[in-house]
């Protein structure tokens, strides 16, 4: 009988609005995470870009996929998530289908005379403008399609069908690409993009909610930023949250090409980053989240630093599909004890009044470590490539994620210093 409570109250508990979103999300995901895990192949070996080339465009596309959601987010608002999802799809199905045609035989008369350097970083730009619709529309319809019984349950399903889409996604890239090539992964990704198209115009239901009402400007946004900016031990953590995540999307940045080099051209590493990273979280995020719930915030973040910085380790000491997958695993644990005690950390240090704007920046770390760390991680393997020594590559990286836990440690003390002095006053 509880089971059967439970079943009514979540269906009770969402309008079908939220389930259509989420459907979106997961091929959006899905179309996401495919093009990614062949995309730094994809410019080196299709397209003629070296590695650190190949790093700066992926820098440039990730950075903006992760920063333009904040003025994103304004305009969905403003047009309402219908409209911005129609925007969203319709551009990223273009912009898919674009940065695949580079690579296509039936297009090398039309792109012959051109630089494709900057022909596929106008493509790249154009798509990432597209992709900022999507989060801040998805989670807005999560929010205002579940009740307050059901909104924890429902940020967990979107959670949940992320990390689906980022395991089928790559599944299918490796498949399409094993049998076609890299660049038809763009045109999965294209078709699944205006696949949602589709799916938006028909089944896509506009929700209204008084607390949407209320939007900011553009020009307000502006004001936002130089806000958080000025919030010095925000900011610290921010930057030092950035060193996280560049040693993560090394997983997309280096492994390809290392497998691809070093253990087999044809070897799945779609198939292992993506089952080890996403398929780890999706089987272990419950059960962890209660194991390390009683650990305190701060900790918390740390032991994640920590535990994830393993992956480079792992994979040093014999680099290895199996020790590959190991330590993507390492890392998903790791994301697994941190990830949400990171939103809520942020929310026990925005300063009164400032919980939305500081929660909306959230996302800046990894703005930060994908303009900054693709490059690096396109320069080192290109560099430890042409020295004959790809240890190099796990050195360095081991480097920075011992430096990132290192500094988070540090900060966690001075913060700690800070907050008893705070007490006593």
């Amino acid at each position: 009988m509880q089971i059967r409570q439970n079943l009514i109250d979540i269906k009770n508990g969402f309008h079908p609005t939220f389930w259509v979103a989420n459907g979106m999300e997961l091929f959006e995901r899905l179309a996401y995470y495919g093009q990614q895990i062949v995309f730094m192949v994809y410019l080196r070996n299709k397209l003629g870009f070296t590695e650190t080339e190949a790093g700066s465009l992926s820098g440039i596309f990730g950075g903006l996929i992760y920063l333009l959601p904040i003025l994103g987010g304004t305009l969905a608002d403003k047009w309402g998530f219908r409209r911005a999802f129609n925007i969203a799809f319709s551009i990223l199905g273009l912009g898919y289908f674009l940065i695949g045609s580079v690579g296509m035989s039936a297009f090398a008369g039309i792109y012959g005379g051109l630089s494709l350097y900057w022909l596929l970083m106008a493509f790249l730009v154009f798509t990432a403008f597209g992709g900022s619709f999507i989060k801040p529309s998805v989670l807005g319809t999560v929010a205002i399609t579940s009740t307050e019984k059901t909104k924890s349950l429902g940020f967990a399903i979107y959670y949940w069908l992320v990390n689906a889409g980022a395991m089928i996604g790559p599944t299918i890239a490796y498949f399409v690409r094993d049998s076609f090539g890299n660049e038809f992964v763009y045109l999965v990704s294209s078709f699944s993009c205006f696949a949602m198209l589709a799916v938006n115009l028909i089944l896509y239901k506009e929700v209204k909610s008084e607390k949407t009402e209320i939007t900011e400007s553009l020009g307000k946004k502006i004001t936002n930023l130089f806000v958080v900016l000025g919030n010095f031990k925000f900011m610290i953590f921010l930057l030092i949250y950035s060193l996280y995540w560049i040693i993560f999307w090394q997983e997309f940045i280096i492994v390809p090409y290392y497998i691809t080099d070093y253990i087999g051209k044809e070897a799945p590493y779609e198939i292992v980053q993506s089952w080890a990273g996403a398929g780890a979280i999706i089987l272990f995020q419950i059960p962890i989240n209660r194991w390390t719930k009683n650990i305190p915030t701060h900790k918390a973040i740390l032991v994640g630093f920590a535990v994830s910085s393993l992956i480079w380790i792992i994979i040093g000491i014999h680099p290895s599909i199996p020790t590959i997958a190991a330590g993507i695993v390492a890392f998903a644990i790791g994301e697994m004890i941190q990830a949400p005690r990171y939103y809520q950390y942020i929310s026990e240090i925005a300063p009164p009044g400032q919980q939305g704007l500081f929660q909306g920046y959230a996302f800046l770390p990894i703005a930060i470590a994908r303009f900054v760390g693709d490059p690096i991680g396109g320069w080192l393997y290109q560099s430890a490539k042409t020295a004959g020594d790809p240890s190099r590559v796990w050195w360095s990286l081991i480097g920075i994620g011992v430096f990132g836990t290192i500094c988070m440690a540090i900060y966690n003390k001075y913060v700690a210093i800070y907050e008893s002095k705070q007490k006593a006053a």
